[in-house]
C-alpha cells in the first residue's frame, strides 16, 4: 500500500514499492497525461513535479515517495489549461505530434518557478527533454513568452 498526494488529492494504491511512479500515476490513478518514453529517465516524457522539482517519474520507485510530498502532473498544473506555459504553447503552435509536450511543459514550469526570467543558457541547462519533432526553438520562445506573463501577473 502506498499513500500519495497527487494534484492535491491523497490517493491510496496497492502496488509494489519498486513500481515506478509513472505507472502508478497512469495505471492506478488513471492520469494519462504523463507519458512513457524511454524508461531510463533520458527523454523526459514522464516528467512530473515532486515538491516542485521536475522529476522523471519512470525511474522513481513509488516506495521512495512519501505522502507528505506533493506530486503534480500535467493535469494538476492548472484546472483549465490557463497556466501561462499552456497558453504560450498553444499560441506559438509548439507541439507537432505532442507526445513529449506534457513532460516538456512540466520541466519548463519547474524552471520558471526557480528562474522567473530564464536566459537561453538557463533554458538549455534545465530543459533536457527530448522532442522527436524538433520544436526546440518554439519551446524556447514559449518559455520566454510565459516568463513575460508570469512577471506581469
Amino acid at each position: 500500500m502506498a499513500r500519495l498526494t497527487i494534484n492535491g488529492q491523497v490517493r491510496t494504491v496497492e502496488v509494489d514499492p519498486d513500481t515506478p511512479l509513472l505507472w502508478v500515476i497512469r495505471e492506478q490513478v488513471g492520469l494519462t497525461g504523463t507519458k512513457f518514453g524511454c524508461g531510463i529517465a533520458q527523454c523526459g516524457a514522464c516528467t512530473v513535479h515532486v515538491d516542485g522539482v521536475a522529476t522523471r517519474s519512470c525511474v522513481l520507485p513509488v516506495g521512495a515517495v512519501e505522502e507528505s510530498q506533493k506530486i503534480v502532473t500535467i493535469e494538476g498544473l492548472s484546472p483549465d489549461s490557463s497556466h501561462p506555459l499552456q497558453k504560450a504553447w498553444l499560441a506559438l503552435d509548439v507541439p507537432q505530434c505532442g507526445y513529449c509536450q506534457s513532460g516538456m511543459i512540466m520541466a519548463a514550469a519547474a524552471l520558471l518557478e526557480q528562474t522567473p526570467s530564464p536566459t537561453d543558457a538557463d533554458i538549455s541547462a534545465e530543459i533536457t527533454n527530448i522532442c522527436r519533432c524538433g520544436t526546440y526553438n518554439r519551446v524556447r520562445a514559449a518559455i520566454k513568452q510565459a516568463a513575460g506573463e508570469t512577471q506581469a501577473g
